[in-house]
């Protein structure tokens, strides 16, 4: 997975804008939570590009960027949950899960519902 990382405000703004042209992913991630890393390792081996349209692949660390986090909860309107990964479809978050609820499964079940225009 080539993840972008994403460590300040104004990329908030970016990510709102591509996403009008194709949907983009962020994953948040606390470093020092263990639950984080093993939901972080099952979706990266799980991670299949070819069952997926394409999309941005952001990776947000909510310990050191803790700001940027609270921001995203607001902007897109969701619980803040780490781990936790949103999808951004023409700036409205169309899919959300969090903790073990994450996986590639339910990515990919969820997004072929969803029309990525």
């Amino acid at each position: 997975m080539d993840w972008i990382n994403l460590t300040s405000l104004g990329q908030i703004d970016q990510i709102i804008d591509q996403s009008n042209d194709r949907p983009v992913l962020i994953f948040k991630h606390s470093i020092r939570c263990g639950t984080s890393a093993m939901v972080l390792d099952r979706l990266q081996r799980n991670w299949n590009h070819s069952e997926l349209p394409e999309m941005n692949l952001y990776f947000l660390d909510l310990i050191v960027f803790r700001e940027v986090s609270k921001k995203i909860a607001e902007v897109l309107n969701v619980w803040h949950q780490s781990p936790q990964i949103i999808v951004v479809i023409n700036g409205k978050c169309v899919y959300e899960a969090s903790h073990f609820s994450i996986s590639f499964e339910g990515l990919s079940k969820n997004l072929g519902r969803i029309e990525v225009a």
